[in-house]
């Protein structure tokens, strides 16, 4: 975990140490470390997105977890899926593959910079719906092609 201050601010970044199908448990004890139990729209969970093309970055607030296995267990730790998520798009699996199986193989060669640029992308997403707000930033990039 890392804490920075922007603007005055506190930022807490976590990455769980668990099993994503159990992000849930790290969600819900860093929302107590910080007293924000009853604001989700101070949670900002960054994603891998079957639904989204490969390398595609967007933002959301609140709705479903289509499946996620990480997100449903934050969802039910949290006991609100109010939170707002920096979605990076992973692409649909190949052929008749399963969504676990694809999301579980490495990145192949030929993507990994397409990746790193959106992991950057994601960052700065979080970044800017911390000092200007979710609706700003879902405008910027959102609508960024």
């Amino acid at each position: 975990m890392a804490e920075a201050r922007i603007d005055g601010k506190l930022l807490a970044l976590a990455f769980p140490q668990t099993f994503v199908n159990l992000s849930g448990e790290s969600a819900a004890r860093l929302v107590r470390r910080y007293g924000v139990e009853g604001d989700m729209s101070r949670v900002v969970v960054v994603h891998d997105e079957l639904d989204l093309p490969s390398g595609r970055v967007k933002i959301k607030e609140g709705g479903g977890t289509a499946g996620h296995n990480g997100l449903e267990s934050i969802r039910a730790h949290l006991h609100s899926g109010a939170f707002t998520r920096v979605r990076i798009g992973i692409g649909k699996p190949p052929g008749r593959q399963q969504g676990a199986d694809y999301v579980l193989k490495p990145i192949r060669k030929a993507e990994q910079v397409e990746f790193d640029v959106a992991v950057v992308e994601a960052a700065e997403a979080v970044e800017l719906i911390f000092t200007d707000g979710v609706a700003t930033a879902m405008n910027q990039v959102n609508t960024a092609s």
